[in-house]
């Protein structure tokens, strides 16, 4: 089909402002990662824009010299694959629950859901009932405080409120239980929202840092975001005492090449770049599951 003139201008202009936005969406990222790789002495200098200019492994090394980032990273791993399973898991089943409408005080239900969303019982009364459940220094307080996401539950709820009845009918004509009607016929029908709420929530079990700052004192629970972020600020600390101290400004010029803005590059590549590996998996069922779940009711 020939184009006109006007439709060839309008398609222009659409790749152009695409380009554009792709650009500025990838640079920041591309940026950050360059200067991860270049000398920290020669960042501040300014100019770095694409490449490094003087390329180095230094601020790599330093963020992993520390022996405790890999029982970090596995601490990490283990907390978002046992998160994210026990999260969609539980929440699918709650979600599927609301979907009937013979549950007895189903809207009072969904209304005390939606209250949590907008109110919290805030940090302090959230800190004395996990040290009441005894849940202080495990590793399940990374996850039982957040098996349940009211978000996630309504959107799987309307997902599941759009998949026609006349399955479970039948299947329960056959003699299938609730149970086998969950797991043999909604969540093999859920694959999409399943896969992108999986996602989101792998997402936020790997970058939370602040849940075991603030209830893990045990260095050998930290998961590798909260480490990561306490070599930052001892990096950082040292700067601060290097401008008091001459025996600490020795130490901090042993490291020529690090300055806290390129160690902090090379941190952030390190806690963001496995995360990203996952988007490529699930990346095909992101519009149809986010769009299904939000739109059908």
């Amino acid at each position: 089909m020939k184009l006109s003139l006007g439709d060839k201008t309008f398609v222009g202009i659409n790749y152009f402002l695409l380009t554009l936005l792709g650009f500025s969406s990838f640079y920041p990222f591309w940026n950050a990662a360059v200067i991860s790789f270049n000398s920290g002495t020669d960042t501040m200098l300014g100019g770095i824009t694409f490449w490094p200019r003087v390329f180095s492994l230094q601020n790599y090394e330093v963020v992993f010299k520390d022996e405790r980032l890999v029982n970090g990273f596995i601490i990490s791993v283990l907390r978002t694959a046992v998160g994210t399973a026990l999260s969609i898991s539980a929440t699918a089943i709650f979600a599927y629950g609301m979907t009937k409408k013979q549950l007895i005080g189903r809207k009072y239900y969904m209304i005390m859901c939606i209250v949590t969303m907008y109110f919290s019982g805030g940090l302090i009364p959230s800190y004395l009932l996990i040290r009441e459940l005894e849940l202080m220094n495990t590793f399940w307080v990374m996850v039982i405080p957040g098996i349940i996401s009211v978000w996630n539950m309504i959107i799987f709820r309307t997902f599941f409120a759009g998949i026609p009845s006349g399955l479970e009918e039948s299947a329960q004509i056959d003699g299938s239980s609730n149970w086998g009607i969950l797991f043999r016929i909604i969540f093999p029908l859920s694959g999409p929202v399943i896969a992108t709420l999986s996602l989101f929530t792998a997402v936020y079990h790997w970058n939370d840092w602040f849940t075991p700052g603030l209830y893990i004192s045990n260095v050998d629970l930290l998961p590798i975001q909260t480490k990561l972020q306490q070599i930052l600020n001892s990096n950082i600390m040292a700067e601060q005492m290097a401008q008091m101290d001459s025996a600490a400004q020795g130490r901090l010029n042993s490291m020529k090449a690090v300055t806290t803005k390129s160690l902090s590059m090379a941190t952030m590549m390190v806690a963001t770049v496995p995360i990203l590996c996952v988007y490529p998996l699930v990346q095909k069922y992101f519009v149809k599951g986010v769009l299904i779940g939000s739109l059908k009711e």
